[in-house]
């Protein structure tokens, strides 16, 4: 799935799952328009308000970071484990699955301009219908 975005705007396109361990998976696929560039990682939150405050700080990194995450994961890539221990530092993780779940969320703003909570506020309220929906469906099972 191709990601479309802006030129000049940043797109962060989130998704949660459920794991089998009972955690919450946070899938982030970040889009950098000012370098053509997509960064995806993830995080495990063991609540679904855990996973809400972890994301609101993670789209600010990801945000605030931009050029040094770029520097570090493509114009130096030399050493590819340069960019998985940025991303550690902050909790995440980088995300080496090709496919991204279909049900998703996603804000765009400009680069180095910090995010808006009130432009989280539609991630959240997104990301909690999926949730619900694979509750209703894991009970009908």
């Amino acid at each position: 799935m191709a990601v479309k975005m802006s030129p000049k705007r940043n797109q962060y396109q989130c998704a949660i799952e459920l794991n089998q361990n009972g955690k919450y998976c946070v899938r982030i696929r970040a889009g950098y328009g000012r370098h053509g560039w997509t960064l995806p990682v993830y995080f495990l939150a063991s609540s679904f308000a855990a996973a809400m405050k972890k994301l609101e700080k993670t789209l600010q990194f990801l945000q605030r970071y931009e050029d040094k995450l770029w520097f570090w994961g493509v114009d130096r890539s030399d050493d590819p484990k340069l960019i998985s221990e940025m991303l550690t530092d902050a909790g995440l993780r980088h995300d080496r699955r090709a496919e991204f779940p279909s049900k998703t969320t996603a804000v765009e703003i400009p680069p180095d301009r910090p995010i808006p909570a009130f432009m989280i506020a539609p991630v959240r309220r997104g990301l909690s219908s999926v949730v619900e929906v694979s509750r209703v469906a894991a009970a009908s099972d």
